[in-house]
């Protein structure tokens, strides 16, 4: 957490970050163009924005592309929030949301974590029922896991599973997992209070797919979480993202997923699932 705040103590450092705020997922390139530095000095930054981890990249092809990580925002949040007044509080989740948030045109959401397990272990938790139901709030994921067969949902164990559509579209077992998602259910409406309109125009939005790739680092399990092909200025991006009030969405559930993993049990929140599912 030190170098968290070590990093947000550079006035230019925070400008990379208001760079990434403003156009998420630039190449080193585009965020050297209309800054009074450096390509050496804007690459020495990021070496330290991405120490702290609140920079992540993402390899597309030959390009490496910068992307702002709300995991050091959530984690200050849950380390301070419980000794400062409500204001302040709210000051920290407006950093939080303005890291999470990103042009709606292009919508997209990567989230990086590092987890104290093994990969082997991480691949398990993100597919078999004993470690989602856990996490997922009650939830069960079921699949054999091979690209191209369903992904069912199971909301208890004697619940029949359902189809909502969703594909494995990848599947490396300790490396990358990639599933087709869900779009809107009728129940969402009574969770976020949408009428019958509202809800109608968000049934619109494509299917949109989410990628977790595991990389060993060290100790820990460097697991990055990329959710994108979302519609236009998608209501699914802000509340998988957890912008979407009512959604802890994904930065939430995998916080669970962490805690899980590396003392045994998960976030408390019987809701948690519900609103990160959405």
């Amino acid at each position: 957490m030190d170098e968290v705040f070590r990093a947000l103590a550079d006035p230019s450092r925070r400008r990379l970050l208001d760079s990434l705020n403003g156009r998420n997922g630039q190449t080193l390139r585009e965020m050297c163009a209309g800054l009074d530095m450096t390509r050496q000095s804007v690459s020495k930054h990021l070496a330290v924005l991405e120490a702290a981890e609140l920079v992540t990249t993402v390899r597309c092809g030959r390009a490496k592309l910068h992307y702002l990580n709300a995991a050091p925002i959530n984690a200050i949040a849950d380390r301070w929030i419980r000794r400062y007044d409500r204001e302040r509080a709210r000051a920290l989740a407006d950093l939080q949301t303005a890291l999470e948030s990103e042009p709606m045109e292009n919508p997209k959401f990567v989230y990086t974590t590092y987890i104290r397990t093994t990969p082997a272990r991480l691949w398990r938790a993100l597919t078999e029922p004993e470690f989602t139901r856990r996490y997922w709030g009650g939830v069960t994921l079921v699949s054999d896991w091979r690209p191209g067969s369903p992904l069912l949902w199971q909301d208890s164990p004697d619940a029949e599973p359902k189809d909502l559509g969703q594909r494995v579209l990848e599947a490396e077992p300790h490396r990358r997992l990639s599933y087709s998602w869900h779009g809107f259910q009728p129940e969402h409406a009574a969770h976020f209070g949408w009428s019958a309109e509202e809800l109608a125009a968000r049934l619109g939005e494509r299917r949109s797919k989410v990628t977790f790739d595991l990389e060993p680092y060290g100790q820990t399990v460097r697991l990055t979480v990329t959710h994108d092909d979302f519609s236009p200025d998608s209501e699914m991006h802000r509340a998988i993202s957890g912008q979407l009030a009512g959604s802890g969405g994904w930065p939430e559930l995998l916080a669970s997923l962490k805690s899980l993993l590396e003392t045994g049990e998960p976030l408390p929140g019987p809701e948690r699932a519900e609103a990160a599912a959405s």
